[in-house]
C-alpha cells in the first residue's frame, strides 16, 4: 500500500525546488514589461540614509514585486523576511533568496517564537525585517500580534509598503493575490514610520491595519 503522506511530501519537495525557477522567470518577465514608480516618505528615506532599522509590513497579496523595493533602497543592508513553515512558505523562501533577501521561517502556528527571537537579533544588528501581517493563511487584511510584539520589543517603527497596479490579474485566493499585466503601471507607496511603543496590543494592531488600508490616490 502506497504511503500517501510520503508521496505528498515527495511532491512538495520536488515542487519547492522547481516552482521557484519558474516564478523568478515570471517576475523578471513582468518587471521588463511593467512601469515602476516609487513614492517614498522623506522620513523613511531619512531613516534609511542614517542606517536606522525598522520593520516593513505589506499585505500577503502584494508580496510579488516587493523585493524590488528592497533592491532599490536598502541594497547596503540585509533584509530578512518572516515566512511560514507551510509548503507555500517554502516556495516563497526559495524565490526571495534569489533576490538576496534572507529568510526567517516561522508563523503563529509553528516556530513563531523562535523566528521572532531571531528577528529581534537581526534588528539589534541594524538590519531590516519584512512581515506580511495577514500571512500565511489570513484572514484577509488582518494584522497578527507578531508585528506589534516585534516593534515594541525592539523600539523600532513600522513602515507600511503598498503596491498598486493600473491593470492586474486577481486570484480567487484568500489573499486576493495580484499579478500586474504586461504594459501596466506599478506604484509603490512607502509611508512614514509609525511608532507603536506606547500602544496596547489591540490598539496597535488596529492602528497598523488602519494605516495599511488608508485610501491612496494613485492613478
Amino acid at each position: 500500500m502506497v504511503n500517501q503522506e510520503g508521496v505528498r511530501e515527495f511532491k512538495h519537495k520536488v515542487l519547492a525546488k522547481i516552482l521557484p525557477f519558474f516564478l523568478v522567470g515570471i517576475i523578471r518577465f513582468l518587471v521588463f514589461f511593467v512601469r515602476f514608480e516609487f513614492r517614498i516618505s522623506p522620513k523613511t528615506l531619512e531613516k534609511i540614509s542614517k542606517n536606522e532599522p525598522f520593520v516593513v509590513v505589506f499585505w500577503h497579496g502584494e508580496l510579488l514585486l516587493q523585493p524590488f523595493l528592497f533592491q532599490k533602497y536598502v541594497r547596503e543592508k540585509k533584509v530578512w523576511v518572516l515566512i511560514s513553515k507551510h509548503f507555500d512558505g517554502e516556495i516563497i523562501s526559495n524565490v526571495v533568496r534569489y533576490f538576496g533577501i534572507g529568510v526567517l521561517r516561522g508563523s503563529s502556528s509553528k516556530g513563531g517564537i523562535r523566528a521572532l527571537y531571531h528577528a529581534i537579533k537581526k534588528i539589534e544588528n541594524g538590519e531590516y525585517i519584512a512581515i506580511t501581517p495577514d500571512g500565511p493563511r489570513g484572514p484577509y487584511h488582518s494584522v497578527a500580534d507578531g508585528v506589534v510584539l516585534l516593534t515594541q520589543k525592539t523600539n523600532v517603527p513600522v513602515v507600511v509598503s503598498r503596491i498598486f497596479f493600473s491593470n492586474a490579474w486577481e486570484f480567487k485566493s484568500w489573499d486576493k493575490f495580484r499579478i500586474p499585466k504586461p504594459f501596466s503601471k506599478a506604484v509603490f507607496i512607502i509611508k512614514e514610520p509609525l511608532t507603536l511603543e506606547s500602544l496596547e496590543l489591540e490598539v496597535a494592531r488596529a492602528f497598523v491595519k488602519e494605516k495599511m488600508e488608508e485610501d491612496v490616490c494613485v492613478f
